[in-house]
């Protein structure tokens, strides 16, 4: 595989609207090449056999399942609120929107 050139790193840089200097340029031409080269490697090493994952280990529903249970009325979730109006908790307005 070939290494990236400055004049390819500067037509990168010009078609992303970039203003790179000369010493800014071989130094992205070196590191970009290292990444080409980095994923080559990976493409080497990829296996038709292998199924794709989304993670090393497999993973199973780690949640309870889901059961009707009983739940608190609006008296009892209303109990300890500090103000309430009607069967709702009353906040402070926080908008000042005209109704």
């Amino acid at each position: 595989m070939s290494a990236i050139t400055r004049d390819e790193v500067s037509h990168l840089a010009r078609l992303s609207r970039l203003a790179l200097g000369d010493d800014e340029l071989d130094h992205l031409a070196a590191q970009l090449d290292q990444i080409i080269s980095a994923v080559a490697r990976v493409q080497e090493v990829a296996a038709e056999d292998i199924p794709p994952t989304s993670h090393a280990l497999p993973l199973t529903n780690v949640y309870r399942t889901d059961e009707a249970r009983e739940c608190l009325t609006p008296e009892q979730a209303l109990a300890a609120a500090p103000a309430t109006e009607g069967q709702r908790f009353r906040v402070p307005r926080i908008l000042d929107e005209e109704a």
